[in-house]
């Protein structure tokens, strides 16, 4: 993973929140979340909320008692999620997942929503979440599958691939859809500390109200933005409107869907 591919600021928190979450994560949030509140935790530490989705989903299915902390890399992402929900039950923090500032079995929860393959030390975060978590607590996360298991972002990973033959850009694949083996995931949360992991893989369905929306979504609210415009400084509108026929041809006109997959892991301190 590249520096860049971790960095949501400027334009992209907004879209984003606006046209990513409704069309890719909000299904896997809400069951990442009856997870989560099946455990009954009082609290919660969650890693790379971004925009909140996964906080919102968890704070409709807690009760008052619970206490959540949520935390992001990216102070812009928090803003957003915080103007989202105003609930005395989350405190909001900027946090690195790589150097956690809690004391030792400070959670019964930590829950992370598709942010693991960001992380560039994925043992060391998986370290961080064991120590903060209380003996026998749940680190509960999801990654996607491979990226020709998602069909919007393979779809204009491929149409990017035709605009610059040269030089594609590698965001999708390299990153979102990196880190998917399984194999290698007990691994490393083995050698973090973990007990014991349960591996579930789940299919979906992803929806977007037009071709246009969806390629603005990854093209213009993902840190593939700043891969299209490193090739193209003015070219991010000529980008996004290719891949939006891209999906087009493929998927029609007016509202579309198309597959997704994920894998959800428990893993138990």
């Amino acid at each position: 993973m590249r520096s860049a591919d971790k960095v949501f600021a400027g334009a992209i928190p907004d879209i984003y929140d606006r046209l990513m979450v409704p069309m890719i994560f909000e299904p896997y949030a809400q069951d990442l979340a009856g997870r989560v509140a099946n455990l009954e935790p009082r609290h919660i530490l969650e890693v790379a909320a971004g925009t909140g989705v996964l906080t919102r989903a968890m704070a409709g299915r807690l009760d008052a008692q619970t206490r959540i902390v949520a935390t992001d890399l990216n102070q812009s992402m928090l803003d957003l999620a915080q103007s989202r929900l105003s609930d005395a039950r989350i405190t909001w923090q900027v946090a690195d997942a790589l150097a956690l500032p809690f004391e030792p079995q400070a959670f019964d929860v930590v829950a992370c929503q598709f942010g693991v393959m960001f992380f560039p030390d994925k043992i060391e975060e998986y370290k961080e979440a064991c120590r903060v978590l209380k003996p026998g607590g749940r680190y509960l996360f999801n990654v996607w599958d491979t990226l020709a298991t998602s069909d919007f972002p393979q779809a204009i990973s491929s149409a990017l691939e035709e605009l610059f033959p040269d030089d594609p850009p590698g965001f999708m694949a390299r990153t979102p859809h990196g880190y998917h083996d399984e194999t290698r995931i007990r691994g490393d949360l083995t050698a973090a500390g973990f007990k014991s992991v349960e591996f579930e893989t789940l299919g979906r369905t992803s929806r977007a109200n037009s071709a246009r929306d969806a390629a603005t979504a990854f093209c213009q609210g993902t840190p593939l933005r700043k891969e299209i415009e490193a090739r193209s400084p003015s070219g991010l509108e000529a980008a996004t409107e290719h891949a939006a026929l891209a999906l087009e041809r493929k998927f029609g006109t007016g509202a579309i869907e198309g597959r997704i997959r994920a894998h959800v892991i428990t893993a138990v301190r």
